[in-house]
């Protein structure tokens, strides 16, 4: 007696390998996506790859190049400057992300309120962050200079004599502060956008059950933005750890205008060793030093991020 015949598979796709039509659709994606691929290879990919490569040696334009190891690294932990700029940055990233994350917070609340002409409010804060930042930066050094500057003849019509912005190292960094917090329309756009998500009910709610006007901010409304607060924090904390134009410009791109280096932050130091004293080596591995600053910063907001940040569902 003959034992039937087992019926045979039929694969949509052959058991090995992409179908005709799924190669085609691979190569067409491909196809589109080229530009940028080509772009991330030859302009992101490639000098990532060098500069890692470049940290471990000392790198001579005319010579082959010549393998240190970690010497580069071991000389920058005994690289005074290099604590100085990286000190320096810390600051910014401490005292200014969080004060110019409140100062939006507090002005996008203003401009959430109805009152007539807030478009035209809107409008005014935020003009400056799109204006080009080595312009903003001049414009600044013009309103702090200790002589004719606006501000300090402002202070001084009051009876207070204003200090030297430019030169003194206790108000350098202040004027930085205040140059940040001028450009923060573009935070205070991303809180607009999420106060105008806050659910009217809830806040409508708790004003029936006798909460004040802080009450409902601090309860209702700093909860429900916390993952815009989340995510300005961690790209302001990015930002701030690469901070460059404002104080290259502000210090007069060298040492000159900085004699007690209270502007010299990690990127300035770092342009300064690969471009001005050519020490190729030495500055990529500043970069890839501050790669792992910035990722550990990074994964521990995100870490601590949970219990403070609420996802409504």
């Amino acid at each position: 007696m003959t034992q039937p015949q087992k019926q045979k598979k039929h694969w949509t796709v052959p058991y090995f390998g992409w179908s005709k039509r799924t190669r085609k659709n691979f190569l067409t994606g491909m196809l589109f996506i080229s530009p940028w691929l080509i772009g991330f290879l030859a302009f992101s990919l490639y000098p990532m790859a060098a500069s890692f490569v470049y940290s471990f040696t000392e790198y001579h334009a005319k010579r082959p190049l010549e393998w240190v190891g970690l010497q580069n690294y071991i000389e920058l932990l005994h690289d005074d400057m290099f604590w100085t700029s990286l000190g320096n940055t810390l600051y910014m990233v401490l005292i200014a992300v969080p004060l110019e994350l409140i100062v939006s917070f507090i002005c996008a609340i203003l401009l959430n309120l109805k009152v007539a002409g807030q478009s035209i409010y809107r409008v005014i804060y935020f003009l400056p962050s799109i204006v080009p930042v080595v312009a903003g930066t001049i414009l600044w050094l013009w309103l702090l200079n200790p002589q004719v500057g606006l501000i300090n003849t402002l202070l001084g019509s009051i009876g207070i004599d204003g200090p030297n912005w430019l030169a003194d190292p206790r108000w350098s960094k202040p004027a930085l502060l205040l140059l940040g917090l001028w450009g923060v329309g573009g935070t205070i756009m991303i809180y607009l956008s999420g106060l105008q998500d806050v659910p009217l009910t809830l806040l409508e709610a708790a004003e029936l059950d006798g909460a004040s006007w802080w009450q409902r901010v601090w309860h209702i409304t700093v909860p429900m933005v916390s993952p815009i607060t989340l995510f300005t924090l961690i790209t302001g904390v990015i930002a701030m750890f690469q901070y460059f134009a404002q104080a290259y410009v502000f210090r007069g791109g060298g040492e000159l205008g900085d004699p007690l280096r209270s502007t010299m932050f990690y990127s300035v130091y770092l342009f300064q060793k690969g471009f001005l004293f050519l020490k190729i080596g030495s500055a990529s591995a500043m970069a890839w030093i501050l790669f792992f600053i910035i990722l550990g910063c990074t994964a521990l907001l995100l870490k601590i991020s949970g219990r403070y940040t609420y996802y409504a569902e």
